[in-house]
C-alpha cells in the first residue's frame, strides 16, 4: 500500500543474518525500531496513523507518523484524523497496529511481508493477556516471525543504566510516560510486579492542559497552537516548581523574579506600512483629477438642466395652446373636448400651467424674491379661480357641487401654505431681531457679554444632560445606576400621573360590578389621560435648540471656545464602542508565565485536571507499602536508588521535587536519592538492544511452535527474566 513519509528507507536489511533480532520500542507516543547490538534505533516516528483520500484520484493513502505538510495539501484529511492503536498504554486497535508495523518493517528495509528475524517488543507493565495474545498472533500469523519476546520498557531502561552505575540492583523505577505513569520496585535486579503502581496521567495530559490554557488565554491565536508546537513549548519552557503554592503567589504578586521567569513566544507579525504624506506633485495630480471630475459633473448638470428647461417650455407651450383651443370651443362641447385631453376642467389646466411656470422659473435660476413676487401675483390672480365657493348648494348641479368641494379643498390648502410661509417668515424676523440685539449688547461690553454667554451655555448643557440622565437612569441623577431601576423611576411627571389614573380606575372597578362609563364624569378620566402634559418634552426641544444657538454664537465670537460633546443617546452608544486600533508586535506575543509550572504540576497533583488519583510522590510510598516483606533495610535501599525515566522526567526540577515529596513520607533520616536516566527517551530501546544482543536472549523467547501448541494460557504465564 502507498505510504507518505519523510523517513528514508534503509538499504542494508539483507546484510544482517536471520539470527539478528529486531528490537521494537512500541511506545504510546513514538515507535522505535532497529537492530540488536546497535546503540541507536534505525527508524523513529510518531505512533499514529492517518488515511486520507487524494482530492483528484480518490485513492486512499496511509500516512504513518510525521508527514510532509507540503504533500498533504493534495489530500482530503477532513474525514480521517490521526488515530492511535493505544487505549491509555495498552494496544487495542490491532488494525492500526498492522499499518504501523507494515510501515516500520518497510522503512527498515524488509522486502515482502515475511520477517525472518526474532522480535523483541516492549509492552506496558502487567499488560493484559488479551493484548499480548493479539500482538503475538499478529506477529506470527501476518509476518511469520520465528520467535517473539515481550519486555517492559522501563525495566530495560533501568537495567541499561544499572550497568552504567546510575542506579543499584535494588531500587524504584518511576516512568512518567505519554498517557500513564508507573512505579516499579526492583529487588536483586528483577522487577517485583506485585508492588507496581499506575496513574493515568502522563505527558499527553500535560500537553493537552497547556494547549487548553493557551487557547483560553489567546482565542484569536488558536490556529497557531498545533499539537507539535505545544509539545515543543512544553519541553523547552515548562518546569516543576519546588513549592507550587509559593511559586503561584510569586507570580500573583508580579515580582521581579516572576518577570524573569516569564517567557515570550513571538508569533509571525508584519508591521503595517507607514503612510507617508503625499508629495506636492501627487497633491497637484489629485487636484487636477478632482477638477476634471468636477468640470465633467458640472457639464452633466448643465446638460440635464437644459433638457429640463426644454421639457418644461414644451409643456408650457402645450398648455397655453390647449387653453387657446378651449377658448374657441363652444360651451356644449367643452366636456367632450376635456375628456380627450385628460383634464377635468379649465381650472385644472390653469393650475397645471401655473405649476409648470413656477418649475420653469426655478429651473432657469430666478431669485427667491422674484419667485415670491410671481407666486403672490399668481395667488392674487387665482383668487378668482374659485367662483363656486360663495354660491349656495341649492343653485348648483351635482357636478358643480363636486367642483365646489374641490375648490374649497384647494383654497384651504393654499391658505395653509401661505400661513406656514408667513409663520416661517416671522420666525426668521424674530431670529434676526434677537441676533441684532445680541450684537448690540456685545458691542457695548464684549467681556460681560462673553461671560454671560458662557454661563448660559453651561446652564443649558447641564439642564439638557440632567434631563437625559433622568430618562436613562430614573432617579439616579449622578448617572451611577448601581441598583435596579424600576419602570416607575424612568417615567416623567405626566406619565406617572397617567399611571396613577389608570391604577385608580382599575382599583375602583375591582370593588364590585364593573359599571365604568355609566356616568358622564367617568369619561373625564380619558380627557385627563389624553391631556397634553408633555410640556417637558417641548421644553427639552426648546432647550436643545437654544443650546445649539448659544454654542454656534460662542464659536463665532470666541476662537478659544471648545464645545462639549452633545449628550445624545447615539453619542453615548458610540462612546461605548471600543476604538479600533492598529495591531502591534505585542498583540502577537504569547506570554508563558504561570503556565510553565502549572501544567506539569498535574504529575504530582492529578486532581488539577479532574483525575482523582495519586501523584508521583504518593505512588512511591504506595509501591513500597505493597511489598510483602516489611524490611526497613530493603526500603532504605529502594529509596536510596529512585530511578527516573521517560519523557516527562526531562522537566527541570522534577528530581528535587520528588525527593522532597518522598522525604515527607519516609521516616526522618532515611536515605533518599533520585537519579535520572542518561537518556530518558532512548535508554529503553538501548537497554532492549543490549539485552537482545546477549547470547542467552534466545532462551527468553517463545517460538511459533510454542505458540501453536501452548496457546494463550502459556502467554499468560510468560515472564521475561532481565538478568541474564
Amino acid at each position: 500500500m502507498p505510504f507518505i513519509s519523510k523517513i528514508q528507507r534503509q538499504t542494508d536489511y539483507n546484510r544482517f543474518p536471520s539470527s539478528t533480532p529486531i528490537v521494537i520500542d512500541n511506545g504510546a507516543s513514538y515507535f522505535r525500531i532497529g537492530w540488536a547490538g546497535e546503540t541507536e534505533p534505525r527508524v523513529i516516528f510518531r505512533n499514529i496513523v492517518q488515511r486520507p483520500r487524494h482530492k483528484s484520484t480518490g485513492e486512499t493513502v496511509t500516512v504513518v507518523g510525521d508527514h510532509d505538510t507540503a504533500l498533504l495539501k493534495h489530500f482530503d484529511c477532513t474525514r480521517s484524523g490521526p488515530r492511535s492503536a493505544f487505549d491509555s498504554n495498552v494496544v487495542f486497535q490491532f488494525e492500526i497496529m498492522e499499518y504501523i508495523l507494515d510501515f516500520a518493517f518497510d522503512r527498515l528495509g524488509a522486502n515482502g511481508s515475511r520477517i525472518d528475524h526474532p522480535i523483541l517488543i516492549t509492552e506496558c507493565v502487567c499488560n493484559p493477556v488479551q493484548s499480548r495474545s493479539k500482538m503475538a498472533e499478529l506477529l506470527f500469523e501476518t509476518y511469520g516471525v520465528p520467535s517473539v519476546a515481550f519486555g517492559v520498557d522501563a525495566a530495560f531502561s533501568y537495567k541499561y543504566n544499572q550497568q552504567r552505575g546510575v542506579c543499584q540492583k535494588d531500587g524504584l523505577a518511576i516512568s512518567p510516560g505519554f498517557t500513564t505513569t508507573h512505579v516499579i520496585p526492583f529487588v536483586d535486579g528483577e522487577p517485583v510486579y506485585r508492588g507496581c503502581c499506575r496513574t493515568n496521567i502522563g505527558g499527553y495530559h500535560v500537553t493537552d492542559n497547556l494547549k487548553q490554557l493557551l487557547s483560553l488565554k489567546y482565542p484569536h491565536h488558536m490556529a497557531r497552537f498545533t499539537w507539535e508546537k505545544i509539545e515543543d513549548l512544553k519541553m523547552e519552557h515548562c518546569y516543576i516548581a519546588p513549592d507550587y503554592a509559593l511559586e503561584a503567589r510569586l507570580f500573583q504578586k508580579g515580582s521581579k523574579e516572576a518577570e524573569d521567569k516569564t517567557r515570550y513566544w513571538q508569533l509571525p507579525w508584519v508591521p503595517p506600512p507607514i503612510e507617508e504624506p503625499p508629495s506636492e506633485e501627487e497633491i497637484a495630480r489629485k487636484a487636477a483629477i478632482k477638477e476634471r471630475q468636477g468640470q465633467r459633473l458640472r457639464e452633466m448638470a448643465e446638460a440635464k438642466r437644459s433638457s429640463r428647461i426644454n421639457e418644461l417650455e414644451n409643456q408650457l407651450h402645450g398648455l397655453e395652446f390647449l387653453l387657446q383651443q378651449l377658448a374657441q370651443v363652444e360651451e356644449e362641447e367643452i366636456s367632450s373636448f376635456l375628456s380627450k385631453t385628460g383634464y377635468v376642467s379649465k381650472q385644472e389646466i390653469e393650475s397645471t400651467l401655473t405649476k409648470v411656470s413656477q418649475s420653469l422659473r426655478k429651473a432657469k435660476g430666478e431669485s427667491k424674491v422674484e419667485q415670491a413676487e410671481n407666486e403672490e401675483k399668481a395667488d392674487s390672480s387665482t383668487s378668482d379661480k374659485y367662483p363656486l365657493i360663495n354660491v349656495p348648494d341649492n343653485m348648483l348641479t351635482p357636478e358643480q357641487l363636486k367642483e365646489k368641494k374641490r375648490q374649497i379643498f384647494l383654497k384651504t390648502t393654499t391658505e395653509g401654505r401661505q400661513r406656514a410661509k408667513q409663520k416661517r417668515f416671522e420666525e426668521e424676523l424674530e431670529r434676526e431681531k434677537k441676533t441684532r440685539e445680541d450684537e448690540e449688547r456685545r458691542l457695548e461690553n464684549p467681556e460681560l457679554y462673553l461671560e454671560q454667554m458662557r454661563t448660559k451655555y453651561k446652564e443649558l448643557y447641564e439642564k439638557v444632560e440632567q434631563r437625559k440622565r433622568l430618562k436613562t437612569n430614573g432617579g439616579h441623577a449622578n448617572g451611577n445606576n448601581s441598583g435596579g431601576v424600576g419602570r416607575g423611576e424612568r417615567l416623567n411627571a405626566a406619565q406617572r400621573e397617567r399611571m396613577r389614573l389608570l391604577t385608580t380606575a382599575a382599583f375602583d372597578r375591582g370593588k364590585g360590578e364593573d359599571n365604568f362609563g355609566a356616568k358622564d364624569e367617568d369619561w373625564q378620566l380619558y380627557k385627563l389621560m389624553s391631556k397634553d402634559n408633555d410640556d417637558d418634552e417641548d421644553g427639552a426641544d426648546e432647550d436643545e435648540a437654544e443650546l445649539a444657538r448659544v454654542c454656534s454664537r460662542l464659536q463665532a465670537i470666541d476662537p478659544t471656545f471648545v464645545p462639549k460633546p452633545e449628550p445624545t443617546p447615539s453619542q453615548v452608544a458610540t462612546t461605548e464602542v471600543p476604538r479600533v486600533r492598529l495591531l502591534t508586535k505585542e498583540d502577537f506575543q504569547v506570554v508563558l508565565g504561570v503556565e510553565r509550572f502549572r501544567c506539569p504540576e498535574i504529575l504530582f497533583h492529578p486532581n488539577l485536571v479532574g483525575i482523582d488519583q495519586a501523584g508521583l510522590d504518593e505512588m512511591t510510598g504506595a509501591s513500597i507499602r505493597r511489598l510483602a516483606s516489611k524490611n526497613e533495610a530493603l526500603e532504605d535501599r529502594l529509596t536510596s536508588s529512585i530511578f527516573m525515566t521517560g519523557g516527562c522526567s526531562l522537566f527541570p526540577g522534577i528530581n528535587e521535587r520528588l525527593e522532597a515529596g518522598v522525604r515527607m513520607l519516609r521516616p526522618c533520616g532515611s536515605p533518599i536519592k533520585v537519579a535520572r536516566a542518561l537518556d530518558p527517551v532512548l535508554d529503553a530501546w538501548r537497554g532492549a538492544s543490549a539485552y537482545a544482543a546477549n547470547l542467552q536472549f534466545k532462551q527468553q523467547t517463545f517460538n511459533r511452535v510454542d505458540y501453536y501448541e501452548k496457546g494463550e494460557d502459556w502467554l499468560r504465564r510468560y515472564q521475561l527474566r532481565y538478568t541474564l
